[in-house]
């Protein structure tokens, strides 16, 4: 009596919130006695994650075994009756024995509970094609999203059930964007703009910039910036500190006053194109050739090999999951310096004269940002003199002239980046078309402005 009061207990434990079901052994194939097993070959038998599965055996069950006693575990609830509960997403061998010591095995295989996931992920994502399933102990993700945020998305969800996800959603919509990338080159004689001798801010209160007095835009809030001096002649990088916290103000149009001006002047304005992820260069310029001395031949030979200088520009955009455009930009400007140049056997080589640096910046689709500070401080001397007269010894110095004349550039770098998406699949888009003027073209009648004919083209 006690020990099927103690056989009912552990079974409501079992059972107590999980499904349980029932397998009916196969009958037995032999007498009693016989040295047949139960059946010939494993039976498969598969247990879902938390729930319990009850055995159902037509003989006296002696003992059970399992080959990995972390994903089931077993209790003998009657001389028949076998109850396994799943612990742990797995597989093993089951292998039961009856009286007689006749071996029964089963693949046991614990499951996750895929069909409520797949059920959840449906109601959270609809329109979404998410596919779930198992390999072994993880869960697979499979199938398109429509975003990164949403393959994610998807897994945390998985991850309530188990912490192995392998997330293998394809996402549609960073593989097939791309990034424009609007950039444009200037150089600015900061010379000239000093000579304008314009002080265009005045102190607020609390020592807050206070307003421009250009009259050509709006006057600055005072919460807008703070630190300002007054007295001081504000070259162009402090207008573009000012265009960094005044997103209102147009920065093309200013560049066209500066450069109708000629106080800038636009070195390369490139458009590039890049996927996501990939790099992207652009060249502006040209290649100097210069002599190179082959050591250990013969007669030290030269050969000819060739550099590139001019406007370059290298970047690599990546497209966050929240749609911040993240960029990795290497702007550089070279241009060929005979002054600082050797001679090499007969070739004179020139040097390089560049302003380059590298950067890592993250914007938002029609943001910009600006690169300035690369100052070029150049002193030139430029000599002048009479034909034959300015060779004379001693007198010839009546008849020379020298002049210096001192450069102060500035490189200015401004980067825009856009997004960039194709044609969709359908019918190709209308072409643009020029207008015409109608009373003068030709008609039938040789005459212009009669009417067209009803047939004829509009």
């Amino acid at each position: 009596m006690k020990s099927k009061i103690g056989i009912a207990i552990i079974l409501c434990i079992f059972a107590a919130g999980s499904q349980m079901k029932a397998l009916p052994l196969a009958p037995t194939a032999a007498l009693a006695g016989e040295d047949t097993p139960f059946q010939q070959g494993p039976g498969q038998l598969h247990v879902q994650l938390g729930k319990s599965f009850l055995i159902n055996s037509q003989q006296d069950l002696q003992r059970v075994s399992i080959t990995d006693s972390t994903i089931a575990s077993t209790v003998i609830v009657s001389p028949t009756q076998i109850l396994v509960h799943g612990l742990k997403a797995g597989s093993g061998t089951l292998i039961l024995w009856d009286s007689h010591d006749r071996p029964q095995v089963f693949d046991l295989t614990v499951d996750f509970d895929i069909s409520s996931l797949r059920e959840t992920i449906r109601t959270m994502f609809p329109g979404e094609t998410l596919q779930v399933a198992q390999s072994g102990g993880s869960l697979v993700l499979t199938g398109n999203a429509s975003s990164k945020t949403v393959s994610d998305r998807a897994a945390a969800v998985a991850a309530t059930l188990s912490p192995a996800v392998v997330n293998m959603v394809q996402t549609a919509e960073a593989a097939r964007q791309t990034v424009l990338l609007q950039v444009k080159f200037a150089e600015v004689d900061r010379a000239a703009i000093q000579q304008l001798g314009m002080n265009l801010f005045s102190t607020g209160a609390t020592n807050t910039l206070g307003a421009v007095s250009t009259q050509q835009f709006g006057p600055l809030s005072p919460a807008n910036a703070r630190g300002g001096n007054s007295g001081a002649t504000v070259g162009i990088s402090d207008l573009l500190n000012v265009f960094l916290f005044r997103p209102d103000l147009n920065l093309g149009v200013t560049i066209r006053a500066l450069q109708q001006k000629n106080l800038l002047q636009v070195l390369a304005e490139p458009n590039v194109l890049a996927t996501n992820g990939a790099e992207a260069s652009f060249l502006a310029g040209g290649e100097f050739p210069f002599p190179v001395l082959q050591g250990g031949s013969v007669a030290n030979a030269v050969t000819i090999q060739f550099k590139e200088f001019g406007v370059r520009l290298n970047f690599l955009p990546q497209i966050m999951p929240d749609g911040v455009i993240r960029l990795k930009v290497a702007p550089e400007v070279s241009s060929l310096d005979f002054a600082n140049g050797l001679t090499v056997s007969g070739f004179t080589v020139p040097a390089l004269s560049s302003r380059k640096m590298s950067t890592q910046v993250e914007l938002r689709d029609g943001q910009s940002f600006a690169i300035a500070g690369l100052i070029d401080n150049r002193l030139t001397e430029i000599a002048m003199k009479v034909p034959v007269l300015g060779d004379v010894p001693i007198l010839g110095n009546f008849f020379k002239s020298r002049a210096q004349n001192k450069t102060n550039t500035e490189l200015l770098v401004m980067v825009t980046p856009r997004l960039v998406e194709g044609t969709p699949p359908g019918p190709a888009p209308t072409q643009p078309g020029f207008p015409e003027q109608f009373l003068d073209r030709p008609q039938f009648d040789g005459k212009s402005g009669a009417a067209p004919s009803p047939g004829g083209p509009r």
